[in-house]
């Protein structure tokens, strides 16, 4: 029995002019793998690698192929088109992946990725959903401090982030550790593991740790300040909310950067304000 969505290894059996018929071993079901794919040389009995899925008029074809996404795994592609019934992925084979409207979390458009995985559906049919919270495996490699890749795939207002680890494993950047960065979805970012949760899922951040932050923190608020005019309207003693809007720093992360400028006699501090020196 052929493998929907998988990729796997078939013989010729027979030659026609549309094409050469492929056959598991020791099975009498055939299915055809068109003329133009068919390579150079390939003969009756030789064993061959194709992917097989449905043709445009839902007959079981091999292509040789290879689709960016096979059978139960997860992957980032690019929307084609957006429809009244679903949209369309980029999937790297002559027909597009469907996604049905009722597999989205959210409203697409086209040219931007979204992370799916790849099933088959009561028609018997390939399709994608973009509903992969459960299908994110928890048991990963990583450790706390470790520096990962990983994809945005959905926004929660009331707890954050959630994020697919290598577009393979569970992890959130909870609210509070946003600092008001501008997430885009289904663009992977590098990451740093802040704790390892009991139930195995990764809690993220995108800020680097304290020494290696300090740095960019300083030029940031530097810059703040000359697009401000010279000064900053507000200070180290202003509300962590102030600060995190305009920063996007924490109140500690905030009161740290500009300690190290003082120190270098790179700003001034007076009268709750920091202006250039």
């Amino acid at each position: 029995m052929f493998k929907i969505g998988e990729i796997q290894k078939l013989k010729a059996v027979k030659k026609v002019d549309f094409g050469i018929y492929l056959s598991e071993e020791n099975d009498e079901e055939r299915i055809l793998l068109p003329r133009r794919q068919v390579p150079e040389g390939l003969s009756i009995n030789d064993e061959i690698e194709v992917f097989v899925y449905r043709d445009s008029d839902d007959r079981l074809i091999a292509t040789v192929n290879r689709p960016k996404l096979t059978l139960n795994n997860l992957g980032l592609l690019e929307v084609v088109s957006v429809t009244k019934i679903g949209a369309f992925l980029d999937w790297g084979l002559e027909r597009d992946l469907f996604l049905p409207y009722a597999q989205q979390t959210r409203q697409l458009h086209a040219g931007e990725n979204v992370l799916v995985n790849l099933y088959i559906d009561k028609s018997k049919r390939l399709a994608a959903t973009m509903k992969v919270y459960k299908l994110l495996d928890r048991e990963s490699p990583y450790h706390t401090g470790d520096m990962v890749t990983g994809t945005p795939y959905e926004i929660n207002d009331r707890l954050g982030v959630f994020v697919a680890v290598d577009n393979r494993y569970s992890a959130i950047i909870p609210r509070n550790e946003l600092f008001g960065e501008d997430i885009k979805l289904g663009h992977p970012i590098s990451l740093r593991v802040t704790k390892v949760r009991d139930d195995g899922q990764l809690n993220l951040c995108i800020r680097q740790k304290a020494y290696l932050q300090m740095e960019p923190d300083m030029e940031k608020i530097l810059k703040l300040i000359d697009e401000n005019g010279g000064v900053l309207p507000f200070g180290e003693k202003s509300d962590p909310e102030t600060i995190k809007k305009y920063t996007g720093m924490s109140k500690n992360e905030f009161k740290r950067a500009v300690g190290h400028l003082y120190k270098e006699r790179r700003v001034k501090i007076e009268s709750g304000k920091i202006s250039a020196v």
